[in-house]
């Protein structure tokens, strides 16, 4: 059986032969004003046009280009409910219309904000494709309030949106820093025209671990992989902002999988096992060093993305049983990571979906370290159903 699992490992590995990373995202960071909102995103997508086009010229296929407002409370002051859900709907039809992915900034920076904030985030993830984040943990400590508030709000999206999936756009997030270009939890409360670069990179990890398997040797490799193609990439983004008056904020490094381009691939690759078995954790934190070793201007989560149903392996593996919140958890402390995509069932309380944030935050605290978590509870399914997300970009599997 160990024999077949490898020979499928290696054909696998074969489609990634000649493959190199597309950017995931170039991330604009802006600020609007319900006035001007128009045609200050239109500008920022004239930016990120332009910018794509210098990515196609260095080499790079350009997944998604992003936009993301300073904090939801700063525009939105002073609005009724009403007014402020009717600007951020028109702003995610201008998303659609202009081929941006829209992002309303932080929901929540520090603890104890206006709860009314929160009642309206919770109708945009529930009626919009608008991504969003609620800091839940920074330099100041956790943020117990802002827990149970994050916690309300995936109660509620799931059960106001179609079979859950507005929680898909939505990240509760524990020592994020600002500026990442990773989405749901990018956010920033500067003063705009800067922007982030993220690649989608795990096709490169799984290359250099289907060769070598000592760690070592697979740090040494990887490193001097990613370095080659982060250094082109920020390079591209030198030029755009020595061409431009945007600020370049850095590059995220971390390896970004989606679907077929798989980290739990590239881990299985590496420990000739199913993600989750012995060895899993030493991969997660070998990936993790050669990530933070290369030489570019980092931002983000610099570490590791193990999102369960963005990476079809994983969604499999999860379906299997062979790693589970607490397995996600123990590699979150030696990478950057956390709890994403992590399809729960319906009835879960908000009570249960608090400590489970709150052991994201904890851990996140304890290290100093940037992690994330989105929480899926899926209405009318319970432990052992299979979910039925309707997002093109994820897979389905069984709730546990």
């Amino acid at each position: 059986m160990r024999k077949a699992f490898l020979l499928a490992l290696a054909l696998a590995s074969f489609v990634f032969a000649q493959a190199r990373p597309k950017v995931r995202a170039i991330t604009a960071f802006i600020r609007i004003d319900a006035s001007h909102y128009e045609a200050q995103a239109g500008e920022a997508v004239k930016f990120l046009n332009a910018a794509r086009e210098e990515y196609k010229a260095a080499g790079f296929e350009v997944e998604t280009i992003r936009v993301v407002t300073q904090p939801l409370a700063e525009y939105t002051k002073g609005m009724t409910h009403a007014d402020a859900l009717a600007l951020l709907r028109k702003y995610g039809e201008l998303g659609a219309k202009l081929g941006f992915s829209p992002n309303l900034g932080a929901v929540q920076l520090t603890d104890g904000e206006d709860r009314s904030t929160v009642d309206l985030a919770i109708d945009v993830f529930a009626s919009t494709k608008i991504n969003g984040s609620l800091i839940v943990a920074a330099e100041n400590g956790i943020h117990w309030k802002s827990i149970r508030e994050a916690a309300r709000l995936i109660k509620a999206v799931a059960a106001k949106s179609p079979n859950g999936g507005g929680n898909l756009n939505f990240a509760t997030t524990a020592m994020v820093k600002a500026y990442g270009p990773f989405y749901p939890g990018a956010w920033h409360n500067g003063p705009g025209k800067t922007f982030a670069v993220g690649l989608e990179s795990a096709g490169v990890v799984a290359e250099v671990f289907a060769q070598f398997h000592e760690p070592g040797a697979a740090e040494a490799k990887l490193a001097e992989a990613l370095t080659g193609h982060l250094m082109r990439a920020e390079a591209a983004a030198v030029r755009i902002a020595a061409a431009t008056q945007w600020t370049y904020a850095g590059i995220d490094p971390t390896p970004a999988p989606l679907g077929d381009v798989s980290i739990g691939r590239a881990i299985e690759n590496f420990i000739g096992a199913p993600f989750g078995s012995a060895g899993t954790m030493t991969a997660a934190s070998v990936i993790t060093r050669a990530v933070q070793s290369t030489p570019v201007k980092q931002v983000g989560y610099t570490g590791l993305m193990v999102p369960v149903l963005e990476d079809n392996v994983l969604a499999k593996r999860w379906e299997e049983g062979t790693y589970n919140m607490d397995s996600l958890l123990a590699y979150s402390a030696v990478c950057a990571g956390g709890l994403d995509t992590i399809p729960l069932p319906g009835d879960i309380t908000e009570e249960r979906l608090a400590r489970i944030l709150g052991d994201v935050a904890s851990l996140a605290w304890k290290w100093r370290k940037p992690l994330a978590a989105r929480l899926l509870p899926a209405p009318g399914k319970k432990a052992g159903d299979r979910t039925a997300f309707d997002d093109a970009r994820m897979a389905n599997t069984i709730v546990r």
